[in-house]
């Protein structure tokens, strides 16, 4: 079983001379779903070598017990520093890709040619497709084999807009995930904000915030049994 997690490389959070990145958790949990469950996990990036943490995502009042665990594994963090490159790869031999969130998806890999390529690789090849609270975001532009936005007519969720109302970014992120997977012909659902909710349609799942990461990367392994 093999598991491609794609993280962004994006760094800056819009105008604001803030720093943004992938949520640490959302990257962490998921690792440790899939590791535990034999999973040989590949990690890649638009650029690829160190993808950026959001830093509020490594926070002492954010830290989980994945996260927690993550910083004390140096075979994850050096895996973490080295990753691929995205252009570097295609869904060959992959049986699943996998996106964790934060904020950086919405500025690169909404709009990277290669994660669009390796997503409509995998939704051509039935493989499980998963991204969790803002990585849905990358199904912006990738459409199905029947040339149809990927979500359009599909059960799907992702980070709420009252979920970025309340983090206080609603006008400094170039768009928001719920409207956008609304946009494409999703049929979006959530559920409480901050607790897990995960949708599956097929082969593809989304997740809607960090508490629902682990959940996300769990019904990704089911599709796979």
């Amino acid at each position: 079983m093999k598991i491609l997690m794609v993280l962004t490389s994006h760094d800056q959070l819009g105008d604001t001379g803030k720093k943004t990145g992938f949520w640490l958790e959302e990257f962490a949990a998921p690792y440790y779903v899939f590791k535990e469950a034999g999973a040989e996990i590949t990690l890649a990036s638009p650029k690829g070598g160190q993808p950026p943490i959001d830093p509020s995502s490594d926070d002492d009042s954010a830290q989980t017990d994945d996260p927690r665990r993550f910083k004390g594994d140096c075979d994850a963090q050096n895996r973490l520093a080295t990753t691929l490159k995205l252009s570097d790869l295609t869904a060959d031999g992959f049986d699943a890709i996998f996106y964790p969130g934060g904020h950086g998806p919405l500025w690169d890999l909404a709009k990277d040619p290669d994660s669009k390529r390796l997503i409509e690789a995998f939704a051509c090849a039935d493989r499980p497709i998963g991204a969790v609270c803002h990585a849905p975001a990358v199904f912006r532009h990738a459409v199905g084999p029947d040339g149809k936005p990927l979500v359009s007519g599909r059960r799907v969720t992702g980070f709420t807009n009252s979920e970025e109302a309340a983090v206080g970014l609603t006008n400094i992120v170039p768009f928001l995930v719920e409207d956008m997977l609304k946009a494409k012909g999703g049929r979006y659902a959530k559920g409480a904000d901050w607790s897990s909710f995960v949708l599956r349609d097929g082969k593809l799942v989304t997740g809607q915030n960090p508490a629902s990461s682990a959940d996300t990367a769990r019904h990704i392994l089911a599709l796979l049994k």
